[in-house]
């Protein structure tokens, strides 16, 4: 079967940031509040443990991150002015988040156009943050269908979310190729709807019995 799609995760697929802890300290550190990295690490993991983070999101919608920020600030002992650090850290996430781009990704994207091909995202960020982080990158050219967490109010591995994206592009599951660097939830995720999908594995760290790309530019040859 021909492929006529490719769709792709977001974050660490084509996009990357500074470590979590740091985009906290920097924005906690505009507001004169000192953090530790590792305090905020320990933080981080203690809710990504407690809180389920796709349902969280998809039951309070942009509150959950607010709700998540709050608990990171008690943990590591910031008592005063928490509601409102809270809600900036929010605000201003991608602007403190040293943004970036993968090398292989802007290469590959207008080779995939030019060979006549239907590009998309499926994201479990919501769509005022995926359409924030493609105009900073400006790679929202590139792609005909961006899938948030609040599109369909389902996440990944739903197949729910993969299944609205194709048929926002009108194509099949079998003409069309998912990439990711999750195996749960995006490898497994798109195989239960029938897209072939691939791990993007930049450091060759994920399993051979997985179909992997070391490059975004290795999809070229496979289409």
């Amino acid at each position: 079967m021909q492929v006529k799609a490719v769709l792709f995760d977001l974050g660490g697929t084509l996009i990357k940031t500074a470590a979590i802890p740091v985009i906290y300290k920097r924005i906690l550190e505009t507001y004169g509040v000192k953090a530790s990295f590792d305090g905020i690490l320990k933080a981080h993991r203690s809710n990504e443990r407690d809180v389920d983070v796709v349902e969280g999101q998809l039951k309070l919608g942009r509150d959950f991150w607010i709700k998540w920020n709050l608990r990171v600030l008690e943990e590591i002992g910031v008592q005063q002015n928490r509601e409102f650090l809270a809600k900036k850290i929010d605000e201003l996430w991608w602007e403190y988040s040293h943004l970036q781009v993968y090398p292989d990704v802007k290469p590959t994207l207008p080779q995939l156009k030019n060979k006549g091909l239907k590009l998309g995202i499926i994201s479990n960020g919501f769509k005022t943050d995926l359409e924030q982080v493609l105009k900073k990158l400006h790679l929202e050219q590139w792609f005909d269908v961006v899938v948030s967490i609040d599109s369909c109010n389902c996440a990944k591995p739903a197949k729910e979310i993969f299944l609205y994206a194709l048929n926002n592009l009108g194509v099949k599951p079998v003409e069309t190729l998912f990439v990711g660097d999750s195996v749960e939830t995006d490898y497994k995720g798109a195989m239960a709807v029938g897209i072939k999908p691939f791990i993007i594995d930049r450091e060759g760290k994920v399993p051979n019995r997985y179909k992997k790309i070391m490059s975004l530019t290795d999809l070229l040859a496979i289409v």
